[in-house]
């Protein structure tokens, strides 16, 4: 494999950036041309010493706004750990530069939307969990990787990266287009990575957390589930669990992902928006090219569905069964599991239900393992496809159980563990565990629905605690506001990252310009004014009593029919994405 270059200075001129690699025995200096947009490769010589210099990690890509190019980069990065002998690194800061030197071209307008643009771009740079590697492929399971061809060995690390998990696709496209330049080009995957040196017995050993997210139907929570035509479903997160102990490698695969139909959850300022089943689309057409792939993949599926069986989830529930029904296929096992009903009034030990439900099954599917004479001793035959509504917190409680029980086997297969003993009995390393398995929820749920998971303290502690529910319902809040008055701007934000939506500098309007509905102000403002004078009555009582309450229920009135007429029209008080047509939003 040709890794990417590890170190680089970045010289900046007025007419080019000037980016060289800084490895040892390295020459190689990429020029970008701020006027013409050009890129090539030169050398060290060509760097004029006038050049102002700074050190930076990588180059996450370019992207075009209203001002014109945008150069990003990375600026600093954490050593995550060490995979296989090779540094993970979490990128902590970025930096995004003007080709142009000025904004003075640009009108007023213009110019506010480019900030705007730019401030959607470091909203997604600040979303916690970006890592790459730049000497191993951290975009494909340790399986897949075992698997491959010696044609696949001699790629670029762009041009063998699973491109569902490479999250500066987009941004590399000019990059990736001059294969001179691949060296240069750094796939980055955006979810979660853990990696522990552990001890049990006396027995050292890495266990590492992998959490992938995919790019296609990235988004937010309300404004993006189901699948689109394509068959991507929103929320799709491949997570692996990787032991490594005295040359030895085990890993265990799951997934999870949105329903996988058309489906729809528009905020409308109501606490749990009513979902919606499209009734125009041919829903099996794209589930069957979801499952194709995903069958493709990962071999066998067992679908855990783990949402409400009554209620406004039990319509989900019932069609998800019925198209795996109607697909009639052999390779995919359908499991409903009413999360909420089973574990209700706190009896959580009943989630055990479930694990005993499918242990047949996960010994079937089995994991993958090498051993330390690198030789293939198990292959995973199958993975389990967890989803609930939003697929953080149910299913990251039921993924952290199925993974213990598969580590369970591991261990004691490589000899970590002696006969008899659990993982449940190792108090240190069951607190490493749980801590891990709960980060990773928390990062998924901070990308997916803007707050930490719920359910969490039962993930950490094992039990679940009034503290816990406490936490639960201030994150519930927060996810509330976010969800009604701050997504839009966040899908909007991602589909301008991904290049879902492209800025043309020479078309002189964009979709920012969308003028709200004088409701909009209007509305809220009599409410408050409403309601105001309403408080105002009843602190400054009238000369008697009913007309203190004349006055209490004339503006108690107003102030009720002007709320119930904002929820009625709810979906026009949320912050919608203004970048994507609705159908696609759909």
């Amino acid at each position: 494999m040709a890794p990417a270059y590890e170190r680089y200075n970045l010289h900046t001129t007025p007419e080019k950036f000037f980016i060289e690699a800084c490895d040892e025995g390295a020459d190689a200096v990429l020029a970008i041309d701020r006027v013409s947009n050009d890129m090539t490769l030169t050398g060290k010589k060509d760097v004029p010493p006038s050049a102002v210099t700074r050190p930076i990690c990588g180059i996450m890509g370019t992207i075009r706004l209203v001002a014109g190019m945008y150069l990003i980069v990375i600026t600093r990065k954490r050593n995550v750990g060490s995979l296989l002998g090779h540094a993970v690194w979490k990128a902590v800061d970025f930096d995004v530069i003007s080709y142009k030197r000025t904004v003075l071209h640009l009108s007023e307008i213009q110019s506010q939307e480019n900030k705007t643009f730019l401030a959607m771009i470091n909203n997604v740079l600040t979303t916690d969990g970006f890592y790459f590697c730049t000497d191993y492929d951290l975009t494909h399971t340790l399986q897949r990787l075992a698997n491959t061809s010696p044609d696949f060995q001699e790629m670029s690390l762009l041009e063998r990266a699973d491109q569902r998990f490479v999250w500066n696709g987009n941004l590399l496209r000019e990059l990736a287009a001059q294969p001179e330049l691949q060296k240069f080009s750094l796939p980055v995957i955006h979810g979660f990575i853990a990696m522990k040196p552990c001890r049990i017995n006396g027995k050292i050993f890495e266990w590492i957390l992998i959490s992938r997210r995919s790019c296609f139907r990235a988004g937010v929570r309300y404004y993006v589930r189901g699948i689109d035509s394509e068959g991507h479903a929103a929320n799709f997160v491949e997570t692996e669990q990787i032991v490594l102990y005295e040359g030895a490698k085990a890993s265990f695969v799951q997934t999870r992902g949105s329903i996988p139909f058309y489906w729809s959850q528009r905020p409308n300022l109501k606490y749990k928006p009513k979902p919606v089943i499209s009734k125009t689309t041919n829903h099996l057409d794209g589930f069957q090219r979801h499952f194709d792939s995903q069958l493709l993949i990962y071999g066998k599926q067992t679908i855990l569905n783990l949402v409400n069986q009554k209620g406004s989830e039990k319509p989900l529930e019932q069609a998800f069964a019925k198209m795996v029904s109607g697909m009639n296929n052999g390779m995919l096992n359908y499991i409903p599991f009413d999360f909420h009903k089973e574990c209700s009034h706190m009896r959580w030990d009943r989630l055990q239900i479930l694990v005993d439900a499918v242990a047949e099954t996960q010994d079937e599917y089995n994991y993958f393992m090498v051993n330390s004479e690198g030789k293939t001793v198990a292959q995973q035959k199958g993975v389990f496809r967890s989803n609930c509504m939003d697929c953080l917190d149910r299913t990251n409680v039921i993924q952290s159980l199925l993974a213990r029980r598969s580590l369970q086997s591991q261990l004691q297969r490589l000899g970590v563990l002696n006969v008899g003993q659990r993982i449940e009995e190792q108090a240190e390393f069951e607190k490493i565990y749980k801590n891990a398995w709960a980060d990773n929820a928390n990062a998924c749920a901070v990308q997916y629905a803007g707050t930490g998971a719920l359910k969490t303290d039962f993930t950490r502690t094992g039990k679940r605690t009034r503290w816990g529910l406490l936490m639960d319902g201030w994150n519930s809040m927060i996810r509330y506001y976010k969800n009604n008055f701050s997504d839009g701007f966040r899908q909007d934000a991602i589909d301008l990252f991904l290049g879902n939506f492209a800025v043309d500098e020479a078309d002189g309007t964009t979709p920012l310009r969308v003028q709200k509905d004088w409701k909009f102000l209007t509305l809220p403002i009599i409410m408050l004014v409403a309601f105001s004078m309403c408080i105002v009555c009843l602190l400054m009582a009238g000369d008697t009593w009913t007309e203190t309450l004349a006055y209490v229920m004339f503006w108690g009135a107003a102030s009720a029919i002007t709320a119930t007429i904002i929820l009625f029209n709810g979906q026009d008080f949320v912050d919608a994405p203004k970048l994507v047509h609705k159908e696609k939003m759909d």
